[in-house]
């Protein structure tokens, strides 16, 4: 057995012994996925993220939490592709992984939300949905406008895809409904379909709760969990409800001022010193 096999069965194990002593089946949490490998990303004369690493395993999920500031959404950027650091490793399913392209990212495997919601408030549901399904279609621009066999067949597979995962995500009502005039919370449910669309293997939610209210957060958290559960997806999300993390979350990342300060299960975390300071507001002298 390798060094990196045993390491990830070691990981198995542990993670099995956790839920076991809680009484609670164990969870299919593997290897590694995702390593990030002291990465440092600057703009200008400003330091964003600096020598930080820490990995994803599969199946998991992995949350990155923080006061404002502390670097998360630079992180998720940089795991997305959209920045690239100029110090450091990003290693992702065995392989380690030069500068691409956000869509070249996607077509790897890593879909994402935004903080922002980046739907095309114009078009309904069913069609947003639709577009998270273009980086795995086959068929040229030309065949898709014909729509005349392979491109017909394709669309009517996609659709059929999507279809499942509106059933999944309980919005058949609102599948004809231009986004723009649907309420915030289903807003941001119909952003975890189009990023679901892509079948990713890694989804980046980038604070999936951010503007909801108490019973749109907790039908949030049961997607996410059922996502994780039934699709056997790895999940990493940004989030600043600590009630959230802690209840969902397998381990936690903690950044500070672009510095990693904590890392481990929820009750580590809880249980870490800087992390409490760093919460607390405790002054960096």
């Amino acid at each position: 057995m390798s060094i990196h096999a045993a390491e990830a069965a070691s990981d198995d194990v542990a993670y099995a012994s956790q839920e076991e002593a809680h009484g609670i089946e164990p969870r299919r949490i593997g290897g590694t996925v995702m390593e990030m490998k002291n990465i440092t990303l600057r703009f200008g004369g400003v330091t964003a993220i600096k020598d930080i690493s820490f990995d994803i395993k599969e199946h998991e999920i992995r949350a990155i939490i923080g006061p404002n500031g502390a670097g998360k959404s630079s992180m998720l950027n940089v795991i997305n592709g959209f920045y690239h650091p100029q110090e450091g490793e990003i290693w992702f399913r065995g392989a380690k992984r030069g500068p691409m392209k956000p869509y070249e990212i996607a077509q790897q495997g890593i879909a994402r939300t935004f903080q922002n919601i980046a739907l095309f408030k114009g078009m309904t549901t069913l069609d947003n949905i639709m577009t998270g399904r273009m980086t795995m279609m086959k068929t040229n621009f030309w065949q898709q406008a014909m729509w005349w066999g392979s491109a017909q067949r394709e669309e009517v597979e996609h659709r059929r895809r999507v279809e499942e995962i509106i059933d999944f995500l309980e919005i058949q009502a609102i599948r004809k409904t231009p986004v723009g005039r649907l309420p915030y919370g289903l807003q941001k449910r119909v952003e975890l379909g189009r990023a679901l669309a892509a079948e990713p293997k890694l989804l980046l939610l980038d604070e999936p709760m951010a503007g909801m209210n108490v019973e749109e957060k907790e039908d949030m958290c049961r997607f996410i969990l059922d996502v994780n559960d039934e699709f056997g997806t790895t999940i990493a999300l940004i989030e600043h409800d600590m009630g959230v993390v802690m209840d969902i979350a397998d381990r936690v990342v903690v950044l500070d001022y672009g510095r990693k300060i904590g890392d481990g299960t929820p009750e580590e975390v809880r249980a870490n010193q800087d992390v409490i300071d760093a919460y607390l507001g405790v002054s960096h002298d």
